[in-house]
């Protein structure tokens, strides 16, 4: 039995969506997806569905793209309340719903397995750039996320009290999980700064996280991190932890004679 993970499916674009449905069966396997699966409800409905029937469990974060508004449609918490039930519909755990326990875990040394949505709060700017300017900082460089635009935080008053709501909320969570229980924490974002590293667009790192993270590892016991976001794959390992990102990407940036199985990441193993 293993866990898998894989993130950014991005399925506004066809040849994605083409390839989702190509994923061969794991049928005594979890499936973690750490968000933007697209912009849409029926991006997410066509994910979650190409996918439950190969797996015995699905598991969900969103990202920044499933919170955009599309004209016409739903903002805010209102969409993420909707994208949720969407997903609950279909049996399919998300941050609102209680952590699953690892089935092979004993009592002893139980694993969770913790999906989390957490957002950011421009504070991933270098040290000397306050979080009320890090958006001109990075607009002066040609760069601006179209979350600025896309992503209504409503009913918060701004994206970053929406990320210090949730990072309250589900630190809260975390901290009633048993002192001895292990962690494999989920989440669409980067949990540390140092790990938002964008060589070509260096200045985006302001819309990738919030400092409020970087020593949840630690404290929530992780046995590994997952998070997607920077389109660039990789794993690092810190505090004996492994640090796994596991994007697909716009399909330029994965090959499509590998199919998005090859890019799906073994994260727990039994």
């Amino acid at each position: 039995m293993k866990l898998w993970a894989i993130s950014d499916l991005h399925l506004g674009h066809p040849a994605n969506r083409r390839a989702v449905l190509e994923v061969e069966p794991h049928p005594d396997d979890w499936l973690a997806i750490a968000g933007d699966v697209g912009e849409t409800e029926a991006h997410l409905e066509a994910a979650l569905d190409a996918f439950a029937p190969k797996f015995a469990r699905l598991l969900w974060v969103p990202g920044n793209h499933e919170l955009w508004t599309s004209p016409g449609g739903l903002s805010g918490e209102a969409k993420y309340d909707r994208l949720v039930a969407l997903c609950r519909e279909r049996g399919v755990l998300t941050p609102e719903d209680p952590y699953a326990r690892w089935p092979s875990s004993t009592d002893e040394a139980p694993i969770v397995v913790a999906p989390l949505f957490l957002l950011y709060d421009y504070t991933f700017a270098p040290d000397e750039v306050p979080p009320d300017r890090a958006v001109a900082w990075a607009a002066e460089s040609g760069i601006v996320c179209v979350d600025e635009t896309r992503l209504d935080p409503a009913p918060h008053p701004s994206r970053a009290a929406w990320c210090a709501a949730r990072c309250d909320a589900t630190q809260a969570r975390l901290a009633a999980l048993p002192a001895h229980a292990r962690t494999v924490l989920i989440n669409h974002f980067p949990l540390r700064r140092e790990h938002a590293q964008l060589r070509m667009i260096p200045r985006f790192t302001v819309w990738c996280g919030t400092r409020a993270t970087h020593d949840w590892h630690v404290r929530f016991r992780a046995l590994a991190v997952v998070s997607g976001h920077l389109h660039i794959r990789a794993t690092r390992h810190l505090d004996g932890v492994r640090f796994d990102e596991v994007s697909l990407g716009y399909p330029s940036q994965w090959d499509r004679a590998l199919g998005v199985g090859h890019y799906l990441r073994p994260i727990l193993t039994s």
